[in-house]
């Protein structure tokens, strides 16, 4: 798992670790600022070795990581788990989100137009019958 030498580019890591499918979609977010190291944004071409700490931005969701192993290429989800450790505070604030954005999805989710069953109960609650 670990590399020749203890340091390895940002989005080699990012995309080892399994954040990203690709590698360019992990340069994208690190050139967008999705990515800082050490609290300081960073060009993808910057090195990262164990007892880096990242904070992660994907979609909604942050992470914040410390790095604990360098690897520059991408296996299993489980040996991608053991190059990274994730703080307790930052499972919390994600678990939270996810709840919140749970209930906030809406009742009624039309895919398309309307069959004739939804249609009745559109009118149906229209009307107030």
């Amino acid at each position: 798992m670990d590399d020749d030498s203890d340091k390895l580019r940002i989005d080699k890591w990012l995309w080892a670790a399994r954040f990203f499918k690709t590698r360019s979609l992990a340069v994208d977010a690190v050139e967008s600022g999705k990515v800082l190291v050490n609290e300081v944004r960073v060009k993808p071409a910057k090195t990262v070795g164990a007892g880096d700490k990242l904070d992660l931005r994907l979609g909604r969701y942050q992470f914040l990581l410390e790095v604990l192993a360098i690897s520059n290429q991408r296996g299993p989800a489980p040996e991608a788990q053991k190059l990274y450790r994730e703080t307790d505070a930052s499972r919390e604030q994600r678990a939270l989100l996810a709840a919140q954005l749970k209930a906030e999805q809406p009742l009624f989710a039309f895919k398309g137009r309307p069959t004739k069953r939804d249609r009745r109960l559109i009118a149906k609650f229209k009307h107030g019958e």
